[in-house]
């Protein structure tokens, strides 16, 4: 199964940190967000990963080109003009596909369609971080048989809020209802079918996709009461550091 990570958009909130780079690309302990994300998804298996880029795309590839020089010591033949790389590689499978600098989010599944193929996939967002347990997730998603599943967070604050009937998501809304509200944690699983219900690049899977297929009855409820934390602000950044920096991050146990 491979696992979609959404990673093109601006992160204007975020601008201290977005004039120079995508957020995504934000580091908690020298690391970009992206790669705790990923790392994470490889500790429950999953390796293959399609990465959403848009703004500033190329930060993100030059890290993957990179990567294993990056993080391994190196040998270079300059008669031969070979380099060799001592110590180990990762074991990940990486597709940085471009889909748009204003691109919404549903538009950008929708162009990397041919990429994720016809499998159920998972997607997440590139900003948020959490010790969600994705087997779990998996397990799931896989009983109940519905087109979607999304991680539900207790999260006071500005994302898009449930209602839930027996983890039955009977209604989406954009903007929080209740503080108590389970919220929208991203960390989704999909199957093929959500293709219909995205139409363009206009598309913002938040809003008509996920209303739509919650009022049919098509979207269920994983719910997560562990850490779960987004990088929206440059304040938000900070905190996810210093967690890092200090050993206390939920998370950390999962980086290998």
């Amino acid at each position: 199964m491979k696992a979609v990570i959404l990673a093109g958009g601006r992160g204007s909130r975020i601008s201290e940190e977005t004039d120079f780079r995508p957020k995504p690309m934000s580091e908690i302990g020298n690391m970009p967000i992206l790669w705790h994300i990923m790392k994470i998804y490889s500790y429950h298996g999953i390796k293959d990963f399609v990465i959403l880029s848009g703004y500033k795309s190329h930060h993100i590839k030059n890290f993957f080109y990179d990567y294993n020089l990056r993080l391994n010591s190196v040998e270079f033949n300059l008669s031969s003009g070979r380099t060799k790389i001592i110590g180990k590689k990762i074991n990940w499978k990486v597709k940085v596909i471009d889909t748009g600098n204003e691109t919404m989010t549903g538009g950008r599944i929708l162009r990397a369609k041919k990429h994720i193929g016809e499998e159920d996939f998972h997607l997440t967002y590139g900003d948020c971080i959490g010790d969600i347990n994705l087997t779990d997730l998996k397990k799931f998603h896989t009983k109940h048989k519905k087109i979607a599943t999304l991680t539900g967070i207790i999260q006071p604050g500005r994302y898009g809020s449930l209602s839930l009937s027996d983890n039955k998501v009977s209604k989406f809304s954009e903007k929080p209802i209740n503080k108590k509200d389970y919220i929208n944690g991203g960390f989704f699983i999909f199957k093929k079918r959500i293709f219909k219900y995205l139409k363009n690049d206009e598309t913002i899977l938040e809003r008509e996709p996920l209303s739509k297929l919650a009022d049919e009855n098509n979207l269920m409820c994983f719910k997560h009461n562990g850490f779960w934390h987004a990088m929206d602000t440059l304040k938000d950044k900070r905190t996810l550091d210093l967690m890092w920096k200090n050993n206390k991050a939920p998370w950390k146990r999962l980086i290998k």
